[in-house]
């Protein structure tokens, strides 16, 4: 299964947070938060090889390979490009950025040899290498779209630039940024213009801004925010969060958020959000909250 703008999920489950950076999530446990998103119709997992310093990707192929049909009823997205610096990777000697054919091809093999499966459905280049020269990339990415190791390809924290160069030479449908009512960049850098220009898919990372939006507050900015949420709360009798989610998914590029929690009730707290349909003025009242002023 491909992904495309029709059938991706509404919402992504992020597995940063389920390994060793986060809950720690046993293998049953694993199993049946799987199980309990993918019974929402959320069936897209975003991964990255460096999650867990190099060791969520192991940790989640262990259901799939006693749980060999889950596989085929979910689209798994991994991303590569950064190296750690890590017990697990002893060749990495400082924290940088390698989009060269070599440690793609490789990433990507190890990838699916955690993962416990045959493809990926998406592969994204986690940040832009400053050295990335995109005729190498291409010609990494085409051996392993006719390989059929991976069928999609995207790229994570790209500027609408470097975005622009590599999609010329292979087709690109998704770039995954930074997206939230406190880091409002994309709505502005052009990056969403694009997404729209060309019809593809933009996921946000983050998408409830770290999550500082819900302890006390600590700034004038957040204070309005939280103030507006309540407003819109009492309206839609809906918790902040689901707000917020309601809010990025107003945008007509479809923004899809991707979740950073390991809690299964938030998960389905999270999805009661798509029956929330926010005005126009609604969506500007939360800008102008984030803002600190009146919109120019």
């Amino acid at each position: 299964m491909g992904l495309t703008k029709e059938n991706i999920s509404p919402l992504i489950i992020g597995t940063m947070r389920l390994g060793t950076w986060g809950s720690q999530l046993s293998t049953s446990e694993y199993e049946k938060f799987i199980e309990g998103c993918m019974e929402l119709g959320l069936i897209d997992f975003d991964h990255a090889d460096i999650y867990g310093h190099y060791t969520t990707e192991e940790d989640f192929g262990k259901v799939l390979k006693s749980r060999k049909d889950l596989r085929e009823k979910m689209r798994i997205t991994t991303k590569c490009g950064i190296k750690l610096v890590s017990g697990n990777r002893p060749s990495h000697k400082i924290k940088s950025y390698d989009l060269s054919a070599k440690h793609i091809l490789e990433s990507v093999d190890l990838s699916l040899k955690y993962l416990q499966t045959d493809y990926l459905d998406v592969l994204l280049l986690h940040r832009p290498d400053y050295l990335f020269n995109p005729h190498e990339i291409a010609e990494a990415l085409s051996t392993l779209k006719q390989s059929g190791k991976v069928l999609d390809f995207g790229v994570s924290n790209f500027s609408p630039s470097q975005f622009d160069l590599l999609h010329s030479f292979i087709p690109l449908i998704t770039n995954q940024v930074e997206i939230s009512i406190l880091h409002r960049n994309a709505f502005v850098d052009g990056t969403l213009d694009q997404c729209q220009k060309l019809n593809i898919i933009p996921t946000a990372w983050s998408p409830l801004g770290g999550g500082s939006l819900f302890g006390k507050a600590a700034s004038p900015e957040i204070m309005a925010i939280q103030k507006v949420l309540d407003t819109l709360g009492e309206k839609y009798n809906a918790a902040h969060d689901q707000l917020l989610y309601a809010w990025l998914r107003k945008h007509p590029a479809g923004i899809v958020p991707v979740l950073g929690t390991s809690k299964l009730e938030r998960i389905q707290t999270a999805y009661k959000a798509l029956d929330i349909t926010l005005t126009h003025e609604e969506w500007y009242m939360l800008w102008e909250a984030a803002l600190g002023r009146e919109i120019d």
